[in-house]
């Protein structure tokens, strides 16, 4: 296991334009660590100079303990997955997983040991001896990876490798090359613009938007703490509901909206110096208001949309000229043009500077939900 270490990284093309700006990030030995962003924010790029492929303008990479910015790749001791499989039509299964051995020179003996070794891991042994064209989108898939962890390099690349895979393949995939990754115990760097992917699969993620990082860690601690606005609908699925907010002091509640429709009260009086605000709070947070519900938390809305998927319910409502959603869980058979009765509480609201950005508020009934892992002993 090697760790990887960018200090103030950039990548600039034609000496004009960055796209990828003063990266610092440590990734550990043996840990699962996701670059995740929006199509554009450079972390294939980041990947690739990583990988050697892309050339590094400015900072030191470190692979291990040596600075490796002019090294070649096949000098850096990784692998690497791509997204389209890159694989040879014209050499059977068995010929591509193990052309990078033969490219290094490994005896014919122990190229064929691991072979059958990686394929019997992946369920490819009876496909040894097709060609690529002669299998499915997912057994292409794990060629790629077979290959990839054949070369037994400490540090494992991914660049968006299950992409071009259908949706119920991709969560098996998912669960398929994490079990590797740790049954191997390499240290994996895997791209993706899926925050599904990000959030299921990493021991930490970063996020990274224009080229510059939004918020590095666990996932959950960013879903639950998200550092600034983009973050905050970024990560959720459906993603957090963002509107307007001014403070007022003298009555000590938060008007939402660009049209002021929701008042919620204030209960820390230290954020009332903040005047302009964003406020957001997570579908999953808004909840049907019942006859007890207090006259300031409540309030009516009306259906726009509605999406019954089984096991919950999401349906969207306007707040001024935004679009928000709430997600109840359940079959609810609401329609659109319904009014319902909703409430939003003060504790399940994140706040966010308006001018910095910067988070003020994270929503705090999060952490009182969640569950203690001795509940189940």
């Amino acid at each position: 296991m090697k760790r990887v270490e960018l200090m103030n990284v950039s990548k600039t093309y034609d000496k004009k334009t960055e796209v990828i700006s003063n990266i610092n990030v440590m990734i550990e030995p043996g840990e699962f660590f996701v670059l995740v962003g929006p199509s554009g924010c450079g972390k294939s790029t980041m990947l690739r100079m990583i990988a050697g492929l892309e050339e590094i303008t400015g900072g030191i990479l470190r692979i291990g303990e040596k600075e490796a910015n002019h090294l070649p790749p096949s000098k850096r001791d990784i692998s690497m997955v791509f997204q389209n499989y890159a694989l040879y039509p014209h050499l059977s299964v068995m010929e591509n997983i193990v052309f990078g051995l033969h490219v290094k020179k490994i005896p014919k003996l122990e190229r064929k040991t691991r072979c059958k070794d990686v394929a019997a891991m992946l369920g490819l042994s009876e496909y040894l001896n097709r060609k690529p064209r002669e299998l499915s989108g997912g057994q292409r898939q794990r060629v790629a990876l077979a290959r990839a962890i054949v070369n037994e390099a400490p540090i494992c690349l991914m660049d968006e490798p299950l992409s071009n895979l259908d949706a119920k393949l991709r969560a098996h995939m998912r669960s398929e090359i994490r079990q590797i990754q740790r049954r191997l115990g390499i240290t994996m760097i895997y791209v993706t613009h899926d925050q599904v992917e990000a959030m299921t699969m990493g021991d930490r993620i970063m996020i990274l938007h224009d080229g510059k990082i939004q918020q590095v860690g666990k996932p959950i601690d960013i879903y639950n703490h998200p550092a600034n606005p983009f973050v905050a609908t970024f990560i959720g699925s459906p993603p957090m509901n963002i509107a307007e907010g001014v403070m007022k002091r003298l009555q000590s509640e938060i008007l939402v909206g660009d049209e002021c429709e929701i008042k919620i009260p204030v209960e820390d009086s230290r954020l009332l110096q903040t005047e302009q605000v964003l406020v957001g709070i997570r579908p999953e947070h808004i909840k049907v208001a019942s006859k007890e519900t207090s006259h300031e938390n409540r309030m009516v809305v009306e259906a726009i949309n509605v999406e019954i998927l089984g096991n919950e319910t999401i349906f969207s409502f306007k707040i001024g000229s935004h679009e928000w959603m709430a997600k109840w869980n359940g079959q609810w058979h609401l329609h659109i043009g319904d009014q319902i009765p909703i409430q939003m509480d003060y504790e399940s609201l994140c706040l966010f500077d308006r001018k910095t950005n910067e988070r003020i508020k994270s929503a705090t009934d999060i952490e009182n939900n969640i569950l203690d892992k001795e509940v189940f002993l």
